[in-house]
């Protein structure tokens, strides 16, 4: 399938996590048109099984190949572990740039040779996941601690960002990695880096005074990627003009409307939600 310049990158994760990751590739590729797919009907993937994730995966790829994209970015950690080499399989002429933890950035900044990772269920249990951790602690000998977030990526979807309860839930699930002398907290979910603001409160209330806690965001280097494999295939677009987004979601349109404009501080007059009637699945 030939793939034009000046068509559009498809972006997806289960909900609004994605646009942590959007927001870098918007400020990377300002010129580049993005369609960005919501999940939301079906968020959050990381509680689901891994055969769930992977049907929803290629049926949303499917449905943005319809509209023509020349490029794919799975915004999702647990989407990536489960589904990313099947994808890649089923289109090996897309480009497909998927996230996952960042262990080895984490790994270069520690000083306390202990790193801590919050993530999904799903994410933590998938083999990608643990076959990266495992040549990690194998190579250099640095401790991986981790926290499945149960219900953290729930709360930022429904737009709680500075509650008590996502504040509780975040404490919860940091401090017993910030105890184990974790000084580098890798985001493993897409949705975390919305609540860096109470990530830092829950650090600054457990950690002694001087203490530096570095957060590993992997969003940038996914935008970074994008733009690497997008010049090695002559697939930057050709236009000078900074592009739309154009949003779909399975859930609601005015919830995605009001993440776009609380969240990526983006006008909703560049946003175009549309609710799709239904996207087909294998099973």
């Amino acid at each position: 399938m030939p793939f034009a310049p000046d068509a559009p990158i498809g972006v997806f994760d289960s909900g609004v996590g994605g646009l942590s990751v959007l927001q870098h590739i918007r400020q990377t590729l300002p010129q580049e048109s993005l369609i960005y797919f919501a999940d939301s009907g079906f968020a959050p993937y990381g509680e689901k099984p891994e055969a769930v994730i992977i049907d929803r995966s290629l049926a949303i790829t499917d449905f943005l190949l319809q509209h023509h994209i020349k490029a794919l970015v799975v915004a999702c950690n647990t989407a990536t572990a489960a589904a990313i080499q099947l994808l890649r399989q089923r289109h090996p002429d897309l480009i497909i740039v998927g996230i996952e933890p960042g262990l080895k950035p984490a790994a270069a900044l520690t000083q306390s040779g202990v790193i801590g990772v919050l993530a999904t269920r799903g994410t933590l249990h998938s083999k990608k996941f643990q076959d990266l951790r495992d040549h990690l602690t194998q190579t250099t000998g640095i401790k991986v601690e981790q926290r499945a977030c149960i219900g953290l990526a729930s709360q930022i979807e429904k737009g709680e960002l500075h509650s008590s309860t996502t504040s509780t839930l975040i404490q919860k699930y940091l401090t017993p990695l910030l105890n184990a002398g974790a000084d580098a907290i890798v985001l493993g979910c897409t949705h975390y880096p919305f609540v860096i603001p109470l990530i830092n409160d829950v650090i600054a209330q457990t950690s002694e005074p001087g203490r530096q806690v570095h957060i590993i965001d992997t969003g940038l280097a996914v935008a970074q990627q994008l733009k690497r494999r997008l010049i090695k295939t002559n697939l930057l677009t050709h236009s000078s003009d900074t592009a739309d987004v154009t949003a779909w979601t399975t859930g609601s349109q005015s919830s995605l409307k009001t993440a776009f404009t609380q969240l990526l501080k983006m006008p909703a007059t560049t946003i175009h939600t549309v609710v799709p009637q239904h996207i087909p699945t294998d099973k």
